[in-house]
């Protein structure tokens, strides 16, 4: 994020005065009684949701003593629409509205979207973000028909045990909270609405919460004017529309130990006169005990007017306040001139909001305009540069995935959820635990078999004011868990929480994500995982090792991360319309359910699970579960270890099958070319239905099968069904003897991968599903991808294929689809590894990436370069060297709207997955097409897989 670009000119005063709203102002002041002035300066608690009496009361205060406004409370946006646009009705001068929307109107209201706390966001440190976040609170209240949201928070959270403003504020440092104090105020003052610094004369430094009691701020005026008043005269230099004025007993600035909200050295003598504040001053709600306890109702009123207040909050006794001001006129304390320069200001305010042209609020489409993406795109992007590393010891974060390595991630907390555990799921394979607080014993024998654990805290995010300190029992079980195991912590809670923690610095790594969402769960497994660099540091100090502005950096590994079109430059549009694709698709049983994952430059931007995994079925998919994904096996097993080969020397493109197979010399497959097999034009037959001679009268022959496993029949092919071992020779022996066509004529064949997965596997002397997992899957985090899925997952995680009525007779389910691949015991060269659509995005990242993927370089760039070109366009074959490339004319295997340079594969059971270098693309769908029946060819006929592919290239915003 770039730095907040500020206008050439600051504002010496607020933006709202100027001639025309002095003119309306003057106009309206000129018609007003003194009744109807005094009526302007209060503004009266509102409740949406308390009923109509409580509407009759303030209708009666607006007709009776003309208030002129109103702050809303707790209620709803519906509600509090139709009660505003009722009682405006009922006003003769426009009501001003105000709220306390710190952190957009979820502050308040229930139905509406809800932004980071402002801490959350100071520990961003970005202006640019700041703005955002003030522009969009000051969209959502224009929308609601609110002129004034009593924000941003001005204070300088300089004492831990503050209660009341803790993560309201943006942090402890003076420069931080008025950087980010200037973006949010102008991006709010921008789309119109007023905001108002507060708490002045700054409410940071306290340990007592001013609802309940008068807090004593024992800092000098020096120090006051150095720390807590800059931010306002920064603000005030760029036009800060209205201050609020604590209750605090500051004797460095008034002796008497007159709340400073009653304090006309503090209004008038420090604000007006010294600071020259021209805008709107409120008081505090004038019904908290730090007054209220001093004075009754009607009196602090009078009080907070004589001392310089423009506007008198949450006035609990309006018609004792007039009665109190017009005996202070009459008796010569007060003059109605004075009443006139506050009503004056406020109604030059009123203008500045629009209220000189007032219009109801439009009820339709609220609670969507309330709730859009753009908002759900700022909470993301705040996370992900907020979560601040505080700890790294030896560089353990990011994490590189290593073969074999086990992950636990503990939930601890007040409030336990799984947003950790689904974060880190997509980057590995994890056991969840939940501590509870009496099952510390439990839970540490099972991490103990873990190689690492990730130590999620969760507390209550309702409001900022919950608990957030560990407990005893929660403290002694990290420190339980540190004596066994490598932890990496994830603090989802206030930082002040951190200093309750003990010992930090003895953790492997520490992250301080600020709050319990799924956006900061995301954010920190991204960070933990090489997803995304660290940039968040510390608004405040924690410790004294942990200083406010501390934050390690973390580098990028290029893994996947997770965002919004948006942020990609895609229009979000297309994903309603690929719903629909999927969704007419399934209606029309052209496949029961489907995976779908779309990322642009390294974001995921859509990843979503459709249907059923079949059409009888009551469970519905899963973005977890796993798919037979064919013949993109090939690009997904058999050729990467073919380019590994190339990359070592072992193998050139040029070289022949009879290099490799001595069982090919003699044969006319000897002097085939790797590089013509794997173009698909070397002449071999597109396959051949080996199964069919194993069958008796059309049943699987007990010559060749058994139901079960023995000696010479391991080879599982499906349930209670396994194969002669030494059948594979016979297959490759069919193999050999079968006719080749014309050399250098394009004709697709699954034949030339049954040679691969031999070259490979003579070569490293392994089976390819081992040296797969090994040297591909593990390392990219792809945990669910590999073959035979049964050894690894339960039955229910796998879709499943057909219903075999002619080979298998038998729901396939867990054993791979293809008749040649289960023969050869569920491992192909052509066919047989199964994944969900997230870990297949991350092999087809790395061949985006050039051979590089989470820190780990897996080929040359050369050698993607030269497996993905087209060799033989020149000759009208559109392969790669072993991956599919867009068709040269006619239909294909992708939409016209694909780059020449992109590339892929299709798979039998109705799946793509393909990458497009030239956009940044990797596209992904799978389907279980082939259920009930293979001979179910709707998927193809409707093109949905081009058909989607065509709208994310529409989405693309050039």
């Amino acid at each position: 994020m770039s730095a907040l670009l500020l206008p050439a000119f600051l504002h010496s005063q607020p933006f709202y005065q100027n001639d025309e709203a002095a003119e309306w102002a003057d106009s309206t002041l000129t018609n007003m009684t003194l009744n109807e002035k005094i009526g302007q300066l209060f503004m009266v608690a509102a409740y949406s949701n308390k009923g109509r009496q409580h509407e009759r009361e303030l209708k009666s205060l607006i007709e009776d003593y003309h208030i002129g406004g109103l702050i809303f409370f707790q209620g709803g946006p519906v509600r509090q629409a139709r009660m505003t646009n009722r009682l405006q009705a009922a006003a003769k001068t426009p009501l001003m509205i105000g709220m306390d929307a710190e952190w957009d109107l979820a502050m308040r209201l229930d139905s509406v979207a809800k932004l980071p706390w402002p801490m959350t966001l100071g520990a961003t440190n970005d202006s640019a973000l700041a703005y955002r976040y003030g522009s969009t609170i000051g969209r959502h209240c224009k929308r609601l028909g609110v002129h004034f949201n009593f924000g941003p928070v001005l204070d300088i959270n300089t004492n831990p045990d503050n209660p009341i403003v803790g993560v309201r504020a943006f942090g402890e440092d003076v420069e931080r909270v008025t950087k980010m104090g200037i973006g949010y105020m102008m991006g709010m003052q921008d789309q119109g609405v007023l905001a108002c610094g507060k708490h002045f004369p700054g409410h940071g430094d306290t340990d007592q919460d001013s609802h309940h009691t008068l807090p004593t701020v024992n800092q000098s005026y020096v120090r006051m004017s150095e720390v807590e008043w800059e931010p306002y005269r920064r603000t005030m230099e760029h036009g800060l529309a209205s201050v609020m004025v604590a209750h605090l007993n500051v004797p460095s600035l008034d002796k008497s130990g007159t709340p400073t909200s009653l304090s006309s050295i503090v209004i008038d003598s420090l604000l007006r006169k010294e600071l020259n504040f021209e805008g709107l001053s409120f008081t505090d709600a004038l019904n908290m005990r730090g007054v209220s306890s001093l004075y009754p109702p009607g009196e602090v009123d009078l009080r907070a007017l004589k001392a310089g207040n423009d506007v008198l909050l949450f006035a609990e006794d309006v018609p004792a306040a007039v009665v109190k001001i017009v005996e202070a006129i009459a008796l010569g304390e007060l003059t109605e001139a004075e009443i006139d320069v506050h009503v004056r200001r406020i109604l030059m305010a009123k203008h500045g909001a629009g209220l000189s042209e007032y219009k109801p609020i439009e009820i339709a489409g609220l609670v969507a305009d309330l709730n859009d993406r753009s908002t759900d795109v700022l909470r993301t992007q705040i996370f992900d540069n907020a979560v601040t590393v505080v700890t790294n010891q030896d560089r353990l974060l990011p994490l590189t995935v290593a073969e074999g390595e086990t992950y636990t991630v503990i939930n601890m907390g007040s409030r336990l959820n799984d947003n950790l555990e689904t974060a880190v799921e997509l980057y590995t394979d994890v056991v969840s635990l939940d501590f509870t607080g009496n099952n510390a014993t439990d839970i540490l024998r099972s991490a103990a078999k873990s190689d690492l654990v990730i130590l999620g805290y969760f507390t209550d995010d309702t409001n900022p004011w919950r608990r957030f300190k560990m407990n005893d029992a929660e403290v002694q079980f990290l420190q339980r868990l540190l004596l066994q195991n490598k932890v990496i912590f994830v603090h989802f809670a206030n930082p002040y929480g951190l200093r309750s923690a003990g010992d930090i610095d003895k953790i492997e790594a520490v992250l301080q994500a600020y709050q319990n969402t799924p956006e900061a769960a995301q954010a920190a497994a991204q960070i933990i995982f090489g997803a995304q660099e660290a940039r968040g540091t510390l608004p405040v100090t924690i410790g004294s090792l942990l200083p406010g502005g501390h934050g390690i950096p973390t580098i990028d590994l290029h893994r996947l991360r997770y965002g919004h079109p948006e942020e990609v430059d895609m229009d979000p549009a297309f994903m309603a319309r690929i719903d629909a694709e999927v969704q007419r698709a399934i209606e029309a049983k052209a496949t029961p359910g489907a995976q779908v994952l779309v990322a642009r430059r390294g974001v995921v931007v859509m990843h979503k699970s459709y249907g059923r995994p079949t059409y009888e079925a009551r469970t519905m998919v899963q973005n977890n579960e796993l798919y037979d994904i064919a013949s993109i096996t090939k690009i997904s097993a058999s050729l990467p270890m073919v380019m590994r080969m190339y990359d070592e020397g072992r193998l050139d493109l040029d070289d022949e099958l009879g290099d490799f197979l001595p069982e090919t010399v003699g044969t006319d497959k000897e002097h085939l070319k790797i590089i013509d097999i794997l173009t698909h034009q070397a002449g071999l037959q597109p396959w051949i239905p080996f199964y069919v001679k194993t069958l008796d009268v059309g049943k699987p022959n007990e010559k060749y099968y058994r139901k079960s496993p023995e000696e010479g029949f391991t080879r599982r092919v499906a349930e209670d069904l396994y194969i002669m071992d030494s059948y594979e020779d016979t297959m490759y022996a069919a193999i050999l003897e079968s006719p080749l066509t014309k050399a250098g004529d394009y004709k697709y064949s699954d034949l030339g991968y049954y040679f691969m997965k031999r070259i490979v596997e003579q070569t490293y002397k392994a089976p390819l599903e081992e040296l797969v997992d090994e040297y591909l899957y593990s390392k990219l985090g792809a945990w669910s991808m590999g073959y035979l899925p049964r050894n690894h997952f339960d039955i229910d995680m796998i879709i499943p294929t057909e219903r075999d009525q002619y080979f298998r007779y038998q729901l396939v389910e867990g054993d791979v689809h293809d008749q040649g691949a289960a023969m050869l015991g569920g491992v192909g060269g052509h066919a047989g590894v199964f994944s969900n659509a997230n870990d297949l995005a991350k092999l087809m990242q790395m061949y985006l990436n050039r051979g590089e993927y989470g820190g780990v370089r897996f080929f040359r760039e050369e050698t993607i370069r030269q497996f993905t070109r087209c060799p033989y366009c020149i000759n009208e074959n559109r392969r790669g060297i072993g991956f599919d490339k867009p068709q040269l004319e006619g239909a294909g295997p992708a939409c016209d709207c694909a780059s020449p340079n992109s590339f892929g594969h299709t798979g039998f059971t109705g799946t793509i997955a393909w990458v497009d270098p030239d956009e940044e693309l990797v596209y992904i769908f799978l389907s279980n097409r082939v259920y009930p029946s293979a001979e179910n060819r709707k998927l193809i006929s409707m093109d949905i897989r081009t058909n989607i592919q065509e709208i994310i290239y529409d989405s693309l915003e050039q």
